[in-house]
């Protein structure tokens, strides 16, 4: 008998997919235009934090491939209970590095707000939920 498909991992996993792909996709366009704006800040007498643009691009690249990762893991196993303990390690660090993101981008001089934390923890939260509820259908078989 085959299992049933947790819908909330797979529509969460195809929305992580989704954002991981444009994310990624950005985040090259940031790269590529990153030397640009460090250059007109400096031209302009700014102050621009070199490391700390690096920073966001490193944490934005990598962030966008582990939601990319998460997503594929999750559409992949929404029907395979036995691989909810992979999913819940994706969907942590999904959590985790949204968090930093925001830290950063309050570092960085950017605003940051309760909100921003809650709105960037929603998925990877359903995400969560939706790994769990495989791993306790695991536990039950």
């Amino acid at each position: 008998m085959e299992t049933k498909s947790n819908g909330l991992l797979k529509v969460t996993g195809i929305l992580m997919i989704i954002g991981g792909g444009l994310g990624i996709i950005l985040n090259l366009i940031s790269v590529f235009g990153m030397g640009i704006v460090v250059e007109s800040l400096n031209l302009a007498g700014g102050n621009a934090i070199l490391w700390l643009l690096t920073l966001a691009a490193i944490l934005s690249g990598i962030g966008s491939a582990i939601s990319l990762i998460a997503g594929i893991m999750g559409v992949k196993n929404a029907a395979k209970p036995e691989k909810a303990t992979v999913c819940i390690v994706f969907g942590f660090l999904t959590a985790l590095l949204s968090i930093l993101g925001n830290i950063l981008t309050a570092v960085g001089g950017g605003s940051f707000g309760v909100i921003y934390v809650i709105i960037g923890l929603v998925l990877p939260v359903l995400y969560l939920i939706g790994a769990f509820q495989n791993k306790k259908r695991a536990i039950a078989a």
